[in-house]
């Protein structure tokens, strides 16, 4: 990649963290109250969006572009405030964090194998499925406190998103091809497991928040079409995925 091409990431993420510390964080004294399952599937993601994202900046820094590199840095950055929103919204309605879960460590374990292809590849279907999830807990409860976090998370997670797709683009590129089509159709039928996955794991949750799980696996495969058209477009033709459409779309 050109060195200075993601100079402009670099300033979204800047701009969004002076206007993220200008609003402050939201009321927490105003208490949370969910049912005993949304409340069990906060706890998992919470543990998903926590991390130190040490492998990922290390082979940010050894892609050899400093302006991706600060980039991700900030990327990280956020999803450690979203694991300390989340870990502050069940403290406000008295539910302890889980000190780990079983498949945040498959994620992890996968996205370290090889280099930064693969990591941001299985990030993004996290990164995918979370979107979902956050516009699910956003809308589907009356609980304010909970609204409030889910809508601030999934603003960012929207530009999360594009952001991992630039840089897909460029890296695949680097492949022959013939071979970027077939990447990214495996790629999404790893999406679909995911999404079966967590749908089954979070399908009490996710009927209480209005979501059922076909639903939700419909939903996260229709945004994936366009994660894959972002990245497989050709140079100079790449719009941003609308990545997590909202209903009647």
């Amino acid at each position: 990649m050109r060195t200075g091409e993601f100079a402009e990431w670099t300033r979204r993420f800047e701009v969004e963290r002076e206007r993220r510390q200008a609003q402050g964080d939201p009321d927490w004294r105003q208490g949370a109250a969910l049912p005993a399952a949304v409340w069990a599937g906060i706890q998992r993601f919470q543990v998903g969006e926590d991390g130190d994202g040490a492998s990922l900046v290390d082979k940010a820094d050894r892609a050899g572009d400093p302006d991706y590199a600060r980039a991700v840095r900030l990327f990280v950055a956020e999803e450690q405030n979203h694991a300390r929103l989340l870990a502050r919204l069940l403290a406000a309605g008295g539910v302890p964090t889980l000190p780990s879960h079983w498949s945040d460590t498959v994620f992890v374990r996968l996205r370290r194998l090889l280099g930064l292809r693969l990591e941001l590849l299985v990030l993004m279907i996290a990164e995918v499925v979370a979107l979902r999830y956050y516009r699910a807990l956003r809308d589907g409860t009356d609980d304010a406190l909970t609204s409030d976090v889910a809508g601030r998370i999934l603003s960012d997670e929207r530009r999360h998103v594009p952001f991992h797709c630039e840089r897909l683009h460029a890296s695949l590129a680097g492949l022959p091809r013939p071979a970027r089509r077939p990447v990214m159709t495996l790629w999404r039928l790893l999406l679909l497991g995911a999404a079966l996955v967590v749908a089954a794991d979070h399908g009490r949750a996710l009927r209480r928040l209005g979501t059922g799980r076909r639903r939700f696996v419909a939903d996260v495969m229709a945004s994936s079409a366009e994660v894959v058209r972002a990245v497989l477009a050709r140079h100079g033709k790449k719009d941003p995925p609308e990545t997590e459409p909202e209903p009647g779309r």
